[in-house]
């Protein structure tokens, strides 16, 4: 498993623990519900950077495959040859 898979599954469980803590928070503890609002935003923080990081991702794979489709169209010209021959 490399390290941005295991950065994704961290924030995967981050979340569902906030998820639980959000549901056992009253309504009436600020100092609680103001711990979690600033969790919730540090793990939203984290998601968008691994958004951001999969965008790239995705971008240099889409790169990639359309320099092997060129190169594989190129592969199928005949070729003729060169020089002012017959």
């Amino acid at each position: 498993m490399d390290a941005a898979n295991t950065s994704g599954e961290g924030l995967l469980r981050r979340l569902r623990r906030l998820t639980a803590r959000a549901g056992s928070v009253g309504r009436n503890d600020r100092a609680q519900l103001l711990a979690l609002l600033d969790d919730i935003m540090t793990a939203r923080d984290g998601l968008v950077r691994e958004c951001a990081r999969l965008d790239e991702q995705i971008k240099r794979q889409a790169v990639r495959v359309t320099a092997i489709a060129a190169y594989a169209r190129g592969a199928k010209v005949p070729r003729t040859p060169r020089g002012g021959g017959n």
